[in-house]
């Protein structure tokens, strides 16, 4: 099969077309058929950081995924070959920027109807790691809220953008986003926020002018490393903030003493990691997802139209999401003939 790879860690020019053995589904996996991929933070950091496994040549990235299932393991009951599908796949795991590509069927749901491959591809990372992040690690309850107000910090970019649209249309709370340019503003206001703040200026003066003492709740998405002593000042009292970037040096829990708060951190990889007994949550919360996006409840987040997957476009696609202008997910679909 034909992949995308790198032999060893560097900037993006060090991905390469490579071809691969066909890999054979056992046990719970599912063997798909890769027709869509996004690229993430995550693909990013880990091309930097992490070289092939051992005894491998080539690492392969990639995580969000819209294809079809050829094949599956005898012990898999809830798909068959021809269902169309969703996921994030594993990090402990190779990646899915392959034609073909192995996933426990546990994280995976059917995907929406209403949407491409393209555009489906751009949500499963995103929108699990906004689920988790806002319902279980922030705590808020669906339909609860009212009276607090949730600051997300990089309204725009690809978590932001799902959060953003949860908690708009799944919660009471006041959502208030950040962004610094007019087109990111511009975007986090028509996915559903009340407010929109600039975190190039000081937050805690940006939200007094909206007249916003406090903030309950803080989704730090982006440089929480930068922004970390203006969110602590702009909590309030008891509040949560949950992390989901790497902070530089990691972040002191200290300064939320006399306040109470709590320091949370969200990663969407780690019920797959570790193998959770709930992880079949994630393949549930997906299918809540496709069907809020059929209902018309929330909208897919890539704004750019799709190049086929190759070495070349997905170097291109690493460097435009390193270099902070992405609005939304960039996406790849579909192979060369």
């Amino acid at each position: 099969m034909r992949a995308v790879g790198y032999r060893t860690t560097g900037d993006a020019e060090v991905l390469e077309d490579v071809e691969l053995p066909d890999p054979t589904p056992t046990g719970r996996d599912l063997l798909v058929e890769v027709q869509a991929i996004s690229v993430n933070p995550v693909d990013t950091k880990v091309r930097r950081r992490q070289g092939p496994d051992e005894g491998s040549e080539v690492k392969v990235l990639g995580y969000d995924v819209a294809g079809t299932v050829r094949e599956v393991g005898d012990e898999v009951t809830a798909f068959s070959p021809g269902d169309e599908v969703w996921y994030a796949g594993a990090i402990v795991r190779p990646g899915a920027n392959s034609e073909l590509h192995l996933v426990d069927e546990r994280i995976v749901s059917r995907r929406p109807s209403s949407l491409d491959v393209a555009q489906a591809a751009a949500m499963p990372l995103t929108a699990i790691t906004a689920w988790e992040l806002l319902f279980d690690r922030l705590g808020v309850e669906r339909g609860g809220g009212e009276g607090r107000t949730l600051l997300v910090v990089g309204a725009a970019g690809g978590v932001g953008s799902v959060l953003v649209q949860l908690a708009a249309t799944q919660t009471r709370l006041r959502v208030v986003g950040t962004a610094s340019r007019p087109e990111t503003q511009e975007w986090v206001r028509s996915l559903g926020a009340h407010d929109v703040v600039d975190h190039s200026r000081p937050l805690a003066e940006e939200l007094r002018a909206i007249g916003v003492e406090g903030v309950e709740l803080v989704a730090a998405l982006t440089h929480t490393d930068q922004h970390y002593e203006q969110l602590v000042e702009a909590l309030a009292p008891q509040g949560r903030i949950g992390v989901i970037d790497d902070p530089v040096g990691g972040l002191d829990a200290t300064p939320l003493k006399s306040k109470s708060g709590s320091l949370v951190w969200e990663l969407m990889f780690t019920r797959s990691t570790f193998g959770t007994p709930d992880l079949a949550e994630q393949g549930a919360l997906l299918a809540e997802v496709a069907r809020l996006v059929d209902e018309g409840v929330l909208r897919t987040t890539t704004e750019v139209d799709p190049k086929p997957i190759t070495a070349a476009h997905l170097r291109e696609a690493h460097e435009f999401v390193e270099s902070g202008r992405a609005v939304g997910k960039v996406v790849l679909a579909g192979w060369p003939a």
